[in-house]
């Protein structure tokens, strides 16, 4: 006990003419995050009895040491009273103090070196060294700052030293001297040597092509290509694990085990503590593993078939009753406390019951209308297919040779009954008709999908804006590859509106099959390719090539948290073989393959929203608009929130690269910011490396856009798709991600059913029971929020940079989100307005930013727009 505390004893008197500074250091402990580890807490004490504590050591900014050419070194100090102080009980920050020794030859900090020399690691939040001497002469504040959010593990974990820089900005050729090797070795370290199985300290960035979604030791129907690295399968690259392969496949790498969370992911790109609990808590709603088994026994009792709308109901209502015998079973393998947030008690029975959609809250029937159908295209969860028709009948793009005829069959008879007295060609000119089409994304790969238990269509969906904003189908064509062969064209049947009757019928399921359409293209292509896997190969770059002091890194950094670990497990239960995606959405085992393929359309420049729209022709250029663009869908909400979330983007952008890049020399001569983006361009998306769309990144207006459409991919687009899943695809007959017959035709015994009983026919076409079970608790899952999240215009760390300007500037754009907010507010309160709403009375909030809500409460909320690709 003496040792350690005559460590920690500090005389504050001058001695020899030397200044001391005091510091504050705030952390957190690892057996405060691990809870369960308290052999943790007790060997770390005993290390610190013993002499072994943390010193920190400063590193000068302005002075150089003579004898070896480096930066000048302070004396090692160490974190006092770790015995002593109170640590709480539960996850929180613990505060030390730490007294440097300082003489002239320091001069002013500008980094610091930390040895950990403890058992267990800890997470370094920040250092606060006060009034320090010579700091203002140097222009620097006289309380220095150094933000670090980062693990450090035991000194026998690394090969180098860990060394955390001051907030203070530089550019590459702007960085004292004295930190310059300090700034390259880190990025050295960072980056690795690509050789390995990578392990939780290490603090490695790599890339790997996406080899790690089969298992085929496990039998052929486990096999998945590889995606990334071939012309065949393109695909932006994942994190390295490093791994080894599997033994049937050697290009294939082999996986851990199911229910496994260790995945490596660089032990800073893992979620916090809050992140994790909430996720395991919400997790273990879908335990769909486990209960696997005990839920398809639950469902063969009932040839897993909802016979009625109310049957479905009771999932929200009531629930699913679970046999004591099924309890036994899960208790073997997850606690009892882990279970509750599964199942609740009602009279004393067990029920697996899910929250009540918003999309039936209100009104239980309204999904069914066509307005509704109509208006989720430009307010549900994908709102980014719709286009404006140019020609009719719409064609189609894919080869003829290959594919033959693909054309539309739909005629004018059939759409312009329903047009309020336009034709086609008087539609087309004043910009009213519209298309969701799904067509020429699916063909390729139906007669695939169709070979599995899934039996559906390509669908093209045409549309007339009417008088009061909305929309109204007019007819549904549904498309098969031709029996011959795919050279022979397709084989399509077309479908016009009706109410009642079996023509009625026949209608809705001709919109289930859309749905169907839209639900896979939403998952696959939307939602995971458009942002998880796009997003992180920049998070990959960043932090290989950009010094954490870089301007770029730290305007971007936000923008990538957890993005890597939720990728890493999604890779592990969702997107693999076998997993939740191939069980729950209608392409099967065909889902990562059909992503790969719509990969090769993907262009980096029209993911800013403004080129997104004019692309679609959901909008024209005009000046005198706002935002330089006028909607052909006045209220088209998702776009009408977009545009205003996108200037705000590319304004604060705009302005905190001005302040760093006066000119376009400064961009193409900064040496960091050029390998980032050629690192991108060939490695990350290595598979697009040649596309003559990639920004040239040689002026300041290159980097401004460049960086806005990272920031909207990482915030607003994530979003605008994820966040209001469960309120309108938890509910499974609005949005069904599978259909297992085609149409029903007359004279066969399902057109019977259909005519007989519409609602059984309707539900045996979509989504059987078990699968809904299965896609209701993902969807639950992927639509949290967390508690510790943080949205657009918000810094979980005030002090991270020591700019004033930024930082108004960073206020400047806070505030403008926040007239955002109450914007969106009073345009969802304008009846005028009747797609914000809709039928169902669904509020658009998908695009509401949440700035103002420190509240972190997360759950199912419907709105925020959190700042990164966090789950």
């Amino acid at each position: 006990m003496f040792c350690g505390q005559s460590k920690n004893k500090v005389n504050k008197k001058q001695m020899n003419g030397k200044r001391k500074i005091k510091g504050t250091v705030v952390l957190m402990k690892k057996n405060i995050l691990s809870i369960t580890d308290v052999s943790a807490s007790f060997l770390d004490r005993i290390y610190e009895i013993l002499g072994k504590g943390i010193s920190l050591q400063l590193i000068s900014a302005v002075h150089l040491d003579p004898e070896n050419g480096r930066a000048k070194l302070g004396k090692a100090a160490y974190l006092e009273r770790w015995v002593s102080a109170v640590t709480p009980l539960t996850a929180g920050e613990t505060t030390f103090n730490v007294t440097f020794e300082w003489d002239e030859s320091i001069g002013v900090p500008g980094a610091f070196i930390i040895k950990n020399h403890h058992r267990s690691q800890f997470y370094l939040k920040t250092l606060t060294l006060e009034d320090v001497p010579a700091a203002a002469a140097h222009g620097t504040n006289r309380n220095i700052h150094f933000v670090c959010n980062s693990w450090v593990y035991p000194v026998y974990r690394y090969k180098y030293d860990r060394v955390f820089f001051a907030n203070k900005t530089y550019l590459p050729g702007d960085t004292p001297e004295p930190l310059r090797k300090y700034r390259e070795q880190e990025l050295i370290n960072l980056r690795g040597n690509g050789n390995g199985m990578l392990k939780e300290w290490d603090r490695v960035y790599d890339y790997a092509p996406y080899n790690d979604l089969g298992s085929p030791d496990k039998g052929r129907e486990y096999a998945r290509p590889c995606l990334g690295e071939s012309k065949e399968f393109p695909y932006p690259r994942r994190g390295r694990t490093g791994r080894g392969t599997t033994k049937t496949d050697p290009s294939t790498e082999s996986r851990l085990s199911l229910l496994s969370l260790d995945i490596y992911v660089p032990r800073d790109e893992r979620f916090g503590h809050l992140k994790i609990s909430d996720f395991l808590a919400c997790a273990l709603k879908s335990i769909v593993q486990v209960l696997l088994p005990e839920l398809r026994a639950i469902c063969d009792k009932t040839s897993n078939e909802f016979d009625s709308f109310e049957d479905v109901l009771r999932l929200y209502e009531g629930g699913l009753k679970l046999h004591n015998r099924t309890m036994k079973k899960l208790e073997n393998h997850i606690p009892w406390e882990m279970l509750r947030e599964l199942i609740i008690r009602l009279d004393g029975q067990l029920f697996l019951k899910f929250p009540l959609p918003e999309v039936i809250k209100e009104h239980k029937t309204a999904w069914r209308t066509d307005e509704e159908f109509a208006r989720e295209m430009l307010a549900g969860i994908n709102p980014l297919v719709i286009r404006r028709l140019e020609t009719f009948p719409p064609n189609s793009k894919l080869d003829p040779v290959k594919y033959g005829n693909q054309h539309s069959t739909i005629t004018r008879e059939q759409v312009e009954k329903n047009m309020d007295g336009y034709n086609v060609d008087q539609g087309i000119k004043i910009n009213r008709l519209f298309i969701l089409d799904h067509h020429d994304t699916l063909m390729p790969y139906l007669r695939r999908i169709n070979s599995t238990s899934t039996k559906t269509y390509a669908t093209r969906t045409i549309l007339f804006l009417k008088y009061d904003g909305t929309l109204k189908p007019l007819a549904i064509e549904l498309s098969l590859p031709h029996p011959d062969g795919d050279c022979q064209g397709a084989v399509s049947q077309v479908y016009t509106p009706a109410e009642v009757g079996v023509e009625g019928s026949v209608w809705q399921l001709a919109k289930a099959y859309v749905a169907v359409n839209d639900s896979g293209h939403h998952q696959l292509i939307s939602h995971w390719l458009h942002t998880h896997a796009v997003m992180e190969p920049f998070v990959i770059a960043t932090n290989r090539q950009l010094s954490t002091i870089h301007p770029i890194y730290k305007l971007l950094h936000p923008h990538f948290r957890d993005t890597m670990n939720i990728n890493a497990l999604a890779r592990q239960i969702l997107i693999n073989a076998g997993g939740l995606l191939e069980s729950t959405v209608f392409p099967a085992k065909f889902s990562m393959e059909m992503s790969s393929f719509l990969y090769k359309n993907w262009v980096f420049t029209e993911q800013a929203l403004p080129v997104d729209l004019l692309k679609r022709g959901m909008a024209v250029r005009d000046l005198e608009s706002p935002h330089g663009l006028r909607l052909l869908i006045e209220d088209y909400p998702y776009a009408v929130d977009g545009l205003e979330i996108w200037a705000a983007i590319e304004t604060w952008v705009d302005e905190y690269c001005s302040f760093y890049y006066t000119t376009d020399e400064l961009v193409e001569c900064d040496n960091e910011l050029q390998s980032w983006w050629r690192e991108i361009r060939s490695k990350g998306h290595g598979d697009k490396e040649d596309e003559p769309w990639w920004p040239e990144m040689k002026t300041i207006d290159n980097l401004i856009k460049t960086c806005s459409i990272i920031i909207w991919i990482g915030s607003a687009l994530h979003a605008a798709v994820n966040f209001g899943q469960y309120h309108y695809a938890g509910y499974l007959p609005n949005r069904p991600t599978l259909s297992r017959r085609l149409m029903p035709q007359p004279g066969t015994p399902e057109y019977v059913e259909l005519e007989s009983d519409p609602d059984k026919a309707f539900l045996k076409t979509i989504t059987p029971q078990l699968q809904t079970l299965l896609g209701i608790a993902v969807i639950e899952l992927l639509s949290q929020q967390s508690t510790d999240e943080v949205y657009l215009g918000q810094r979980d760390t005030p002090g991270w940079t020591s700019e004033a300007e930024p930082l108004a500037a960073f206020q400047r754009f806070s505030e403008r989100l926040l007239e955002v907010e109450n914007k969106i507010m009073e345009k969802n309160r304008d009846k005028r307005f009747r797609n914000r709403t809709g039928p169902v009375e669904v509020p658009y909030t998908l695009l509401y930013p949440h700035t103002s809500d420190f509240s972190r409460t997360g759950g199912l909320t419907g709105r925020g727009i959190p700042n990164s690709v966090s789950v």
